[in-house]
């Protein structure tokens, strides 16, 4: 699985393929990925060609070639073509709602923007752009910015998050002990877990068992938002 500098930099490589016919340079690649030194794009360029998505030819300046594209990546350049953009929901739902469910069409809804899924397990890519929108109550939204996520993943199962639920979270780079935040990892990953802050150092502890907590230097985890409510489709 790519990190998102590493799916930003083969889609670049890509586009200016297809547009100009030859690879851009390490300058402009570093100058796209908001990078401070050319060393950073060496190694996401190594890390591309190490998974076969990317092949250098050797003894030639500037030689890059695309070998593959992941097929998110895929779909999103053939979307960004067509104007169509697909998404798919994964994830098991159980049979029957809760008995305090409340159906979205009974009550006042807002629409919030979907940006993307969330990992709740390994952490994966963060995407920041908008797919589609879901209806939200209005009592769920409180003051504040909001936006929606699509769940990744079980590590988060006994705080009552399933794969395939969409997470309503509200703006703020704060956060406290016990919080479910979206947390951004060395500013490339993002996960949905548990904040907890102690002696200088940030854990983010899954609701299951089975995952470990993590532990990051107070610099590497940016608070991205807190989670104030979930939406759940049943059929």
């Amino acid at each position: 699985m790519l990190t998102k500098k590493q799916l930003d930099l083969l889609e670049f490589i890509h586009v200016r393929l297809q547009r100009d016919g030859v690879p851009p340079s390490f300058d402009e690649m570093k100058e796209a990925l908001d990078l401070r030194s050319k060393s950073g794009i060496h190694r996401l360029i190594t890390a591309l060609e190490e998974r076969g998505f990317i092949r250098r030819m050797a003894h030639r300046a500037r030689a890059l070639e695309i070998v593959k594209l992941p097929e998110a990546l895929a779909q999103k350049l053939e979307a960004k073509a067509t104007g169509f953009k697909p998404r798919v929901i994964d994830g098991d739902k159980p049979d029957q709602p809760p008995a305090s469910a409340i159906p979205i069409e009974s009550v006042g809804a807002l629409e919030l923007p979907v940006m993307g899924r969330i990992a709740a397990g390994v952490p994966i890519s963060a995407i920041s752009e908008v797919s589609h929108n879901v209806a939200v109550p209005q009592s769920m939204i409180g003051n504040g910015d909001h936006y929606a996520l699509e769940v990744k993943g079980d590590s988060m199962i006994e705080a009552g998050i399933n794969d395939g639920d969409v997470v309503i979270i509200r703006e703020t780079s704060t956060a406290d002990n016990g919080d479910i935040v979206v947390a951004l990892i060395d500013g490339q990953e993002a996960t949905l877990k548990k904040f907890r802050r102690s002696n200088g150092a940030i854990a983010l502890e899954a609701a299951n068992p089975a995952y470990e907590t993590r532990l990051f230097r107070d610099d590497q985890v940016k608070v991205q938002g807190r989670l104030v409510g979930l939406i759940r489709t049943y059929n």
